[in-house]
This record gives structure tokens, C-alpha cells and sequence, in this order.
């Protein structure tokens, strides 16, 4: 049996020796530059590399990229769907293309992973009225020894990448592999076209060889590149003769801990098999996402809000299988020390504090969720009586089966439950539930919270000359945050009296003394420099473009908003009050450093004549 850790040598090892350099993985959040929240394939990170910027590493790179792709969450839970995989990647900028990049795949797969050459299978470009068919692959592979029969041409569909509604760029025909599960074809034209699933696409070598012009044409490239990707987790499937993907070494550890602690039987139990794959899954994503040098925690918004929904989900799997969701931990542990210690060694060292954010994110799900399953229900034993009653005086009636939109918004306000989790438990019981109905209620509590926060002003406890300079004063600190821990930084709230300012802020650890030190000097010297400070107004989508940021949901792109400028340090999307200039506020101290919540911390300030 193969391990993933030997897949992942063995892979780096074969490229290295072909010349290319180990560039190694970059974080799996996304740095806001792609329009994604997690970096979801393994060339993703290299787009500007393929577009044309040299790459400072040279022209022939490889590595094995963690990638998230969360749009799948309530598939897991079958043999085949993870949310986090890792694609096994190397790349040509403008060096070889196609003759050695051929030879090397079919190498690679036939004599180091010991692939059947006469059961590779091989797509490639058809053709189309603006490029021509890619018969030159088609022929390549040939030469290397794979059956014409099993080389198959097909549309721009399934063999073409390019990126849609873009022009002078980078796009090709790829040549994907495919190797079949077994050898017994469910009909005489069994192939890679088939829908019975007998065979899997192992991996592509994508041929950016054109630029895409306007009007649908191409053009041919001076400098061609050749992107490759191949899936780890399947790649270790087939190597190791399985087709369950929580068979392999990956999750071997985990589901044996999850059958100890349970006493059940993950390949004699349906139920408990579905739990376990979900609580396995979702651990290491969570695991992932917390140890990643951008990591991230638990929270109610954006990516934190995708990883909450993950552990809670396995929270509520460890329900079913009748285990405390303490043992969540007990998995993370597995997959930091025995799975991923030497791959992703970041995770060692940060081990206690992602099992800690693991830790209170079940104690605070755990509080809410024996209530919310009551009051779910409640709601369907609701239901179920109305429709008794309704059939019984009227054998024509049509029963329900829909937990309103109103109901499922109760359960997300009051009891944490996220709609996704309603929808789930509602299919468990063959019902639907109004989602329209839902979000229409949503939107009304988005208009009271608004209302509520506008009468707030900013978190001003009252309007004065001396909130005033305390409200500007949080907007340069925030932006000394930000110049510190990156513009992921947030405010997560803030009050505001006469005497004193309280900002709380997302951090994952607690500020240094020199952190402290740094970040009140930063304030102290902006307020020295006298600013002024000018409010203009824009479209919302202008200021965002430009660069403002702000804690502000407008209701369109063209709704006229207020953004403060601070010189060049502070560009804010605002309502509150603000001084006129820096130079009004004396002399910022810092009181206090301390944890807010999870993931948030606060700082106590005081300004002093």
C-alpha cells in the first residue's frame, strides 16, 4: 500500500528531476485578489505567473497545493466528495510543451505509480470552427504507446480551458487522463464517455498554446505554458486498488478512532459510515483552514462563517453516532500528528490553539443545539397534527410538508442554526423548507439591525466633542491594525463614551507588548502630522473600487455613500462624527489588551490632553 506521504515524495522527487523547483504551498484563503474565498484548485496561485509575471523561482516549477471547495458540503458524506483535497501540480512557463510534457505523464504513470499503458485512456481537443483539432497530442500519445482506441476526441466542454469573459489572454486545449475502476464494462461501448462510472479522470496537462482575441478568435502564442493538475486523494484511491476515499491512509486513522470511541462498525453500519466520513471530512478542513498561516476561526461572516458551518455539522453528526463532540478533537489530533506532520508541519506547531478554537466552538454549539433539534421538533410535530386534524375533516387535503421560511429563521436567530442545517434535517424527514421565506425574513432583521446601528452612530454611547475625537481616533487605529496584521483585519465592534473607547477587533493571539507599543506609536505620530480629515461621498461600488473599506452593507452598488480620508493613512466607508484633523486629539494611550470571543480581541484607549 502507498502512502499519501510517499505519493507526495514521489511526485515532487520525479519533477525535481526533470528540473523543475518545489515552490511549495501558498495559504488556503484567499488573498482577495482571485474573487474566491479559498484557493480552490492547485494552479489558482499561479495566474498571474501564467499570464506572463516571471515567476521568481524560474520557468519550471511544481508542488502539492491543500485546496477548499465548499459548494459540496451536504454531498459529503458519500465515498467521493471531501472539502479539502490536494492537487499535485507542475508547471512550464514558456519552457517545454507538449512532446515532453506527454512522455512525462505517461512516464510518471507507468513506471513509478506502475499504471496498465494499455488501460490509460487519453482525451483530447476535437476542434472547432476557430481552432483547429489537436491531433498533435493525439499523435504524441500514440507514439508513447497508448491504443488509438483508447484516445478520444472531445469538445471545447470537456478538453478547452480559458477564462470566460476575458480577452489577450491565455487559454488552450488540455489532454486529460482517465484509468478505469475494473475491468468490467457495463456494455460493448464502455468508455470514458460512458455515465456508468467504470472510469475516472486521474489528471490534465492543459496546453495554454492561443490568445483568446474578441469576436471568439484565437490567436497562436510565442511563449506557450502547460499547467498541470493531478488529485492526490484519487490518485491514492487507484494506487491502492479502493474506491472508497476514507479507505486510504488519509482517513484510516481517523475512522478507526471514530468506530473505538463509538462502538460502531464503519463498513457494517450505513448510518454511523455517513457520520464518520462527515465528522472526518469536516475536522480536517477545520483543521486546515485554523492551522493555515492565514488562518482563520469560527465566526458569522465570510470565510469564518464557512468553517463554522463545517464543525457544527460535525457536531451534529457526533450526535448520531452517540459520541461526546469532544472527540472532534480527539480526530483533529490524528490528522495534525500521524496525517499531515510532516507536510504541513505549521499545524504541529500551532496544535493547542487550533484545538482550542475546536474546543469552544463545540461548547458554544453544543449549548444551543439540544434546544434547536427540540424546537425542530416541535415544529414538525406541528405540522403533523395540523395535517391529522385537516385529513380528517377533509379526506382531499393535501398535507404539508414545509417548515416555513418564518420557522427556519427562528431556528437561525434564536437557536444558531444555520438554514443549511434546517434544510438538512428537513430532507432526513422528506420535507422542504421555505427558503424565500427565510431570506425574506432575514432582510426584515437586516432593516431593523440597521435602523438600530444608525441610532448607535458608530458605537457612540452619546454625541459629543470628546466621542467625537474617540470615533476618529478608532478609525487610525484600525488602520494601524491593518498595516500590522494585513487587511483582513475587521472591526467586531466598538463603544464609545466620553472617558474612554473600546475596540474589538479579529486577531488569532494576543498583542505582544511590542505589538502595543508599535501600534500606539502609529496613532500617536498620525495625530502629530495634523491631518485633516475630508469626508466625500461616492457610489458604493466606487469606493469600494478605490479602496475604502468599512463595516457597511449598502443596499446596491449605486448607493451614494460617506468615506473619510485621514491624509494617506485611512480611507473609511462611515456615518459617525469625525474631527476635522488629527492634531484635535491629543495623546492616544493604550489601557487594556484582552479577548473578546473567539477569534476577537479588545482594546481599552484613553486620550490625554
Amino acid at each position: 500500500m502507498i502512502t499519501s506521504k510517499e505519493l507526495r515524495e514521489k511526485w515532487i522527487k520525479f519533477y525535481e528531476s526533470k528540473g523543475h523547483v518545489n515552490i511549495g504551498a501558498v495559504s488556503l484563503i484567499g488573498d482577495g485578489t482571485t474573487g474566491v474565498m479559498f484557493n480552490v484548485a492547485g494552479m489558482q496561485p499561479l495566474m498571474p505567473y501564467l499570464l506572463g509575471k516571471k515567476h521568481p523561482a524560474g520557468t519550471r516549477l511544481c508542488n502539492v497545493q491543500g485546496c477548499v471547495r465548499t459548494v459540496d458540503i451536504e454531498s459529503v458524506g458519500d465515498a467521493t466528495h471531501f472539502t479539502f483535497f490536494e492537487m499535485m501540480g507542475n508547471w512550464s512557463l514558456g519552457d517545454y510543451f507538449k512532446k515532453e510534457k506527454t512522455a512525462w505523464s505517461f512516464e510518471l504513470l507507468t513506471q513509478v505509480f506502475g499504471f496498465d499503458k494499455d488501460k490509460i485512456c487519453s482525451t483530447v481537443f476535437e476542434g472547432n470552427e476557430s481552432v483547429p483539432r489537436d491531433d498533435e497530442t493525439a499523435e504524441l500519445l500514440k507514439g508513447l504507446g497508448i491504443k488509438p482506441e483508447n484516445i478520444f476526441y472531445l469538445d471545447k466542454s470537456n478538453n478547452w480551458w480559458e477564462l470566460e469573459g476575458t480577452e489577450g489572454t491565455p487559454c488552450g486545449p488540455d489532454n486529460e487522463w482517465f484509468y478505469p475502476r475494473h475491468d468490467n464494462p457495463c456494455c460493448d461501448t464502455c468508455d470514458v464517455n460512458c455515465d456508468c462510472g467504470r472510469y475516472v479522470e486521474i489528471g490534465n496537462d492543459v496546453y495554454m498554446q492561443y490568445k483568446k482575441l474578441a469576436g471568439g478568435k484565437y490567436e497562436e502564442l510565442s511563449s506557450k505554458n502547460v499547467d498541470t493538475g493531478f488529485g492526490l486523494d484519487r490518485l491514492l484511491l487507484f494506487l491502492n486498488g479502493l474506491t472508497d476515499g476514507y479507505k486510504t491512509d488519509l482517513f484510516d486513522g481517523a475512522i478507526k478512532y471514530l468506530e473505538g470511541v463509538s462502538g460502531k462498525s464503519y463498513d457494517n453500519d450505513k448510518n454511523a459510515q455517513k457520520a464518520m466520513r462527515i465528522i472526518a471530512d469536516h475536522t480536517r478542513t477545520s483543521v486546515m483552514l485554523i492551522g493555515d498561516k492565514n488562518g482563520i476561526v469560527p465566526s458569522n461572516t465570510g470565510a469564518g462563517y464557512i468553517l463554522r458551518r463545517l464543525l457544527r455539522r460535525a457536531i451534529r453528526y457526533c450526535r448520531n453516532l452517540e459520541i461526546s463532540s469532544e472527540h472532534i478533537c480527539g480526530v483533529a489530533k490524528i490528522f495534525i500528528e500521524k496525517v499531515y506532520d510532516e507536510a504541513y508541519p505549521l499545524l504541529v506547531e500551532k496544535e493547542g490553539y487550533i484545538l482550542d478554537e475546536i474546543t469552544k466552538e463545540c461548547e458554544k454549539f453544543e449549548k444551543t443545539l439540544a434546544s434547536g433539534i427540540k424546537e425542530f421538533d416541535k415544529c414538525i410535530t406541528g405540522m403533523e397534527r395540523k395535517n391529522a386534524f385537516m385529513k380528517e375533516k377533509d379526506a382531499s387535503y393535501v398535507p404539508e410538508t414545509e417548515i416555513s421560511g418564518k420557522q427556519a429563521f427562528r431556528l437561525y436567530d434564536t437557536f444558531g442554526f444555520p438554514l443549511e442545517l434546517t434544510v438538512e434535517l428537513a430532507n432526513e424527514r422528506g420535507l422542504t423548507v421555505d427558503e424565500n421565506g427565510f431570506n425574506e425574513a432575514f432582510r426584515h432583521h437586516q432593516e431593523i439591525s440597521k435602523a438600530q446601528a444608525a441610532a448607535a452612530k458608530g458605537g457612540l454611547a452619546e454625541q459629543n466633542e470628546m466621542t467625537t475625537k474617540y470615533h476618529t481616533a478608532t478609525h487610525i487605529m484600525l488602520a494601524g491594525l491593518r498595516k500590522m496584521f494585513g487587511d483582513k483585519t475587521e472591526q467586531k465592534g466598538s463603544n464609545i463614551t466620553a472617558e474612554r473607547m473600546r475596540f474589538d477587533f479579529n486577531c488569532d493571539h494576543k498583542m505582544t507588548e511590542e505589538e502595543l507599543a508599535e501600534l500606539e506609536k502609529f496613532v500617536n505620530e498620525v495625530i502629530a502630522k495634523k491631518l485633516d480629515v475630508v469626508k466625500k461621498e461616492y457610489a458604493y461600488k466606487d469606493a469600494v473600487s478605490m479602496g475604502a473599506y468599512g463595516v457597511f452593507n449598502a443596499d446596491s452598488d449605486d448607493q451614494v455613500v460617506s468615506v473619510y480620508h485621514i491624509g494617506d493613512v485611512d480611507m473609511q466607508i462611515c456615518g459617525g462624527p469625525h474631527v476635522a484633523n488629527t492634531g484635535e486629539l491629543g495623546t492616544f494611550k493604550i489601557k487594556k489588551e484582552e479577548s473578546s470571543s473567539a477569534g476577537v480581541r479588545r482594546i481599552k484607549a484613553v486620550l490625554q490632553n
